[in-house]
């Protein structure tokens, strides 16, 4: 991103991307009201759709509990179930990275891979998201699920699902129990990037006004925990306050002009 100066000093963006939730110069993100912005009809299109299908594998995910104890123990359990549940996670990760690429003017040459997906790292810092959940027996209970994005290379879940949708005979045991609630927790991170802890209820507010405890938020869905990139250079953060916007001036800005 190009920073701006004045007078030697580093200034944030005045005003906000399309579909990406970042800090404002205090570090905060939605405090104040001022995040009032992700509600506006201009931010995305059509977020609910994409909140809705979250909400859905959310709740077949913990269904899926009910069964498979989320644990230590369990992670390299892998089924048909498991398989079916983490081919429509990646499908869904998939769906809000053409989103939010779509939303931002960017064009492809050919259809959207991992690779044009890497390309919003330094926009939506993923990379530095961790998701923890909250019941979780053992110590494997956090989650970075974009951590690979930091050195350019596609997620180990996101791969494992290519390599069992591609030979499900030679490859199944990679639809396991780890590789799902990773693939989950990337969702979640994703949707987190873009819309905070917004659910688009018909209440007027954010949800994640206030933490609970250890740095963490809790997430869309109310069960993930999120904590929230705190490494943003001054030059990326946002530096507008919302609500005192005038209303007929406020817009968006594209990351692919």
């Amino acid at each position: 991103m190009r920073k701006k100066r004045s007078r030697g000093i580093k200034m944030g963006h005045k005003l906000p991307f399309y579909r990406n939730c970042r800090c404002f110069m205090d570090n905060q993100y939605t405090e104040g009201g001022r995040g009032g912005y992700i509600r506006d009809p201009r931010y995305a299109t059509d977020p609910h759709h994409y909140i809705r299908a979250f909400m859905l594998i959310q709740k077949d995910l913990l269904t899926l509990f009910d069964y498979v104890e989320p644990s230590d123990s369990n992670l390299r359990t892998h089924s048909h179930r498991i398989a079916e549940l983490l081919f429509r996670t990646c499908v869904e990760v998939e769906a809000n990275f053409k989103a939010i690429l779509s939303d931002n003017g960017y064009s492809a040459t050919s259809n959207t891979n991992i690779l044009d997906y890497m390309k919003l790292e330094p926009s939506h810092r993923l990379s530095s998201y961790v998701i923890k959940l909250p019941c979780w027996k053992g110590k494997t209970d956090c989650f970075k699920p974009f951590s690979s994005f930091s050195t350019n290379t596609s997620p180990n879940w996101y791969k494992a699902y290519n390599s069992v949708k591609h030979n499900r005979s030679k490859n199944f045991k990679e639809a396991s129990f780890r590789n799902l609630v990773e693939a989950v927790c990337g969702l979640v991170a994703l949707l987190s990037s873009q819309f905070h802890g917004e659910d688009f209820s018909c209440i007027d507010y954010l949800v994640c006004e206030s933490g609970i405890g250890d740095g963490f938020d809790s997430a869309i869905g109310s069960y993930f925990w999120v904590k929230y990139p705190n490494d943003w250079p001054d030059s990326e953060k946002y530096d507008f306050m919302w609500p005192h916007m005038d209303k007929k001036r406020r817009k968006f800005k594209k990351l692919f002009p």
